[in-house]
């Protein structure tokens, strides 16, 4: 990518917060994760750039930072913003956990007020142990050491497990996604597990059903 280009991407992402604010979203998260653009800027495996946006960490993190200070401009501080970063590339040399807090640290500057913590996703044979809240432990650390909110995603099927994570203080919230397309009344089945059945209500018309 030019310079250009990295202006007129940057342009974009501001361009799509005003359409979201103009049809009412109140939640927007930024997307760094996963080896996509923003992920390749961040991680040394994928950005080899030679100029002032690639090399160092310094350099690595300009491009999400000046973007997240460009959405924040026009997103209302009333509003929510969260960004969605990989804690881990999951293999020697690249991005990392450490790097992940002092990212954390400087988003939290710009007016993020949650990091959503994945992992992985820029190299496909990276060895990752996945298992039922693997990635809990990013969110807990970043909370803990960056003073900034964080959601826990990963592996959480079970509502005890996610009340868990909250009650504990391992992170703010919990992001579910896949559990949501196996079982798209997760969160009855969650309410009824925790004792909580009033708290979550159905569709006017399968009231009496639900």
């Amino acid at each position: 990518m030019s310079l250009a280009d990295i202006a007129r991407v940057q342009n974009e992402f501001v361009a799509a917060a005003e359409r979201s604010l103009a049809a009412g979203c109140e939640w927007l998260e930024l997307h760094a994760v996963h080896g996509y653009l923003v992920h390749e800027f961040l991680s040394p495996v994928s950005n080899q750039r030679a100029d002032g946006y690639g090399g160092s960490f310094e350099n690595r993190i300009r491009f999400l930072l000046e973007t997240t200070r460009a959405v924040r401009a026009v997103w209302p501080e009333r509003l929510p913003l969260a960004v969605r970063i990989s804690c881990t590339d999951w293999v020697a040399g690249g991005w990392d956990i450490e790097q992940s807090v002092e990212l954390a640290r400087r988003l939290k500057t710009e007016g993020v007020d949650l990091v959503d913590c994945s992992s992985g996703g820029t190299v496909p044979d990276a060895q990752i142990p996945a298992g039922p809240g693997y990635q809990v432990p990013f969110a807990e650390r970043i909370r803990r050491e960056a003073g900034i909110a964080t959601a826990a995603v990963g592996g959480i099927t079970e509502p005890t497990h996610a009340d868990e994570i909250i009650r504990s203080g391992r992170a703010d919230l919990v992001l579910l996604a896949r559990e949501f397309l196996r079982e798209p009344y997760w969160p009855r089945r969650a309410a009824r597990a925790l004792g909580r059945k009033d708290a979550v209500s159905g569709p006017l018309q399968y009231r009496r059903a639900w």
